[in-house]
């Protein structure tokens, strides 16, 4: 059955922030054509930020992988509250150095260039997620150029059983991610060896999209009931002392405004507390949470163009569409729409509501954002607002196609509101 945002009392116009719906309503009366635009509400992504915070365990850390969301806004808004970013390319070291030169960060993912460590070391990156046995010894070549004594956690992938598998699988089975467990102990030989590298912890990015919370405990559990074992691997265990755990703590995007649907987090946190004070010898656990973390502040705003029926279905066609927000394609769902429409009819969706086909100015019948989403009289000028665009929306698209102008990203925030075309 088609879903519906509308809540019994509530129209769908309420359910989204009052400066969020006012900063739309103004952005369209200011625009020359229909639009399709970007809206981040800063304030609510820092409460969440602080939030999510404030429920890890004591001498628990909380990175932001920026892969979600790199604008510079959001690194802004999160660099006072979070401890660190975790970056993946050269790319985003520049992008974290629009926003801070103080926080901690890190360097992970497969394919690193040799520019990019050694940019990444002249930039003062605190640690490496080295991915090969390859790429351990391309860094000690590097470190050892600049006379640098570097820091690296070594990526795991481990055994898992099929019991703990998300929907997209990161490692327990054949990826390009980390080194398998069966060769852990040759990976750590080999930073042992290198004179200009440290071992400092281990990292494990597993799962994404794991809205389990039961799944991710027992997840969690595994890793730390080996900590022990891949600790004694090194030639000095006392100073391998980390485990990053990765995030891909995963978001409900049926249900953008009923948070006791989504992810448990505090139940995970408050598992990950009991687990951890009944070690003897735990780790320092760090977090790198990006979608989880972000998703909610975002909305995507794509004025109606046109409706029109076709073999019995109903389309609503839109100013935008898959090549500016690829989540819903890359997710493989159908995203809920909140309908404004236009001001003369007022705030209020009338009509009795319909399955509508959500689409884009795109020439592919691929271009769909939402299939028989439930929408009452709706017409062009009306706007519809997509909510959960705060992650993995615009930065994963394909904005060039068909060369439509990229759209605007218009930041919310109590002291600023600021409006940037896309990049």
């Amino acid at each position: 059955m088609a879903d519906s945002v509308a809540v019994s009392g509530r129209s769908e116009a309420q359910r989204l922030p009052p400066a969020v719906r006012e900063a739309i309503r103004c952005h369209q009366a200011e625009a020359q054509d229909p639009i399709a635009a970007f809206f981040y509400d800063l304030e609510a992504l820092a409460a969440r930020a602080r939030s999510i915070k404030s429920a890890l365990p004591d001498g628990v850390e909380l990175y932001y992988a920026i892969k979600a969301n790199s604008e510079a806004p959001v690194l802004g808004t999160l660099a006072p509250i979070v401890d660190g970013f975790e970056l993946s390319s050269g790319g985003e070291i520049g992008r974290m150095r629009e926003a801070t030169s103080t926080l901690p960060w890190v360097l992970s993912g497969p394919g690193k260039l040799d520019s990019e460590m050694a940019l990444a070391m002249d930039e003062g990156i605190e640690a490496f997620h080295v991915e090969s046995l390859g790429e351990i010894a391309r860094l000690e070549r590097l470190a050892k150029a600049r006379g640098r004594h570097q820091a690296v956690l070594i990526r795991i992938n481990p055994t898992l059983p099929e019991a703990l598998s998300s929907r997209l699988r990161m490692a327990g089975t054949a990826t390009p991610f980390g080194i398998d467990e069966a060769r852990l102990g040759e990976a750590v030989a080999a930073v042992d060896a290198a004179a200009h590298l440290s071992l400092v912890g281990f990292h494990i990015h597993a799962m994404s999209h794991q809205t389990s919370v039961a799944r991710h405990q027992a997840l969690l559990d595994g890793y730390l009931a080996r900590w022990p074992e891949w600790r004694a691997l090194a030639a000095s265990p006392a100073r391998v002392t980390q485990l990053n755990v990765g995030g891909g703590i995963g978001v409900d995007y049926m249900a953008p405004f009923e948070p006791e649907r989504q992810f448990d987090w505090q139940a995970l946190c408050a598992h990950l507390d009991a687990r951890l004070k009944a070690m003897a010898q735990a780790p320092r656990v760090r977090f790198e949470i990006g979608r989880f973390l972000s998703a909610f502040c975002g909305y995507y705003a794509i004025e109606v163009l046109d409706t029109k029926h076709s073999h019995g279905q109903g389309f609503v066609v839109c100013r935008g569409g898959t090549h500016q927000f690829r989540l819903p394609a890359a997710q493989g769902h159908d995203h809920p729409v909140i309908h404004l429409p236009s001001g003369e009819r007022g705030e209020a969706s009338s009509g009795e509501k319909r399955p509508w086909t959500v689409v884009g100015q795109l020439c592919t019948p691929k271009d769909v954002l939402g299939r028989d989403r439930l929408i009452g009289d709706v017409a062009p000028g009306d706007l519809l607002v997509l909510p959960l665009a705060g992650a993995y929306g615009y930065n994963i698209s394909h904005a060039d196609f068909l060369c439509h102008p990229r759209p605007p990203q218009i930041f919310i925030g109590a002291d600023r509101a600021s409006s940037d075309t896309a990049r």
